[in-house]
């Protein structure tokens, strides 16, 4: 997905650091069922970013991931609305989004689930195999001697999927991309201020710091959508 080979290292890195982390926190800290669900889901969302910045990963199916990720985020909204969530709900509320986000992310990649997407943008296994053709061919895929007209090869060449995607899915891209560049910023801050401060009871800083890595390497996908 990401063409620049050093972003795409970089992207990369925030997401396997992010997934180190939340494993390491599962590993040595005593959370509620609940908070540990949240943190597994972190990390398989951190390994699947990761692996979606490079080009194999991109051309895996996306129909199954976009599912996970809906029902990550139903599974994020059920433990908001809790009484035991009173006083963290805005960050479950972001937690939800950012699941959200993901499934939006498939569902863009996949190229034709969403209305006004054209067959042509199709990636991974979801894809339906285009046959490949030699000129011009008429009925069972015969070729049509005399008919290999330039002209009608650039027609038919730009009548198939030169058109970029709607308006509505770019607007909501960089929505998404503004979004994740704010909480980057916040949750960057937030770190700073724990580590600075060193007040009790404000949050784990390491997991602080993951944050604002899976934040920012949200950003830059959005930012490198079509």
């Amino acid at each position: 997905m990401i063409q620049d080979v050093t972003l795409r290292w970089v992207v990369t890195l925030l997401f396997v650091l992010s997934a180190a982390e939340c494993v390491y926190s599962l590993a040595v800290s005593h959370r509620r069922w609940p908070s540990a669900v949240g943190q597994v889901l972190h990390a398989v969302m951190a390994v699947a970013m990761a692996v979606m910045a490079w080009p194999r990963g991109a051309e895996l199916p996306t129909v199954a991931p976009m599912v996970f990720f809906l029902l990550a985020t139903a599974w994020f909204i059920g433990v908001t609305v809790t009484p035991q969530a009173a006083g963290h709900r805005i960050a479950g509320t972001y937690h939800a989004l950012m699941m959200l986000a993901m499934a939006w992310m498939y569902a863009v990649m996949n190229g034709r689930l969403l209305p006004g997407q054209s067959s042509g943008s199709d990636s991974g296994a979801d894809a339906a195999p285009v046959p490949a053709a030699s000129g011009h061919t008429g009925h069972a895929g015969m070729n049509m001697p005399g008919m290999d007209m330039p002209g009608m090869d650039m027609g038919t060449a730009s009548a198939v999927g030169t058109g970029g995607p709607p308006a509505y899915i770019t607007t909501l891209n960089w929505v998404c991309t503004i979004g994740f560049a704010v909480a980057a910023v916040f949750w960057l801050y937030r770190y700073l201020s724990v580590r600075i401060t060193r007040v009790p009871d404000t949050g784990h800083p390491l997991g602080i710091l993951c944050q604002a890595m899976m934040a920012a390497g949200m950003a830059i996908m959005f930012g490198v959508m079509p």
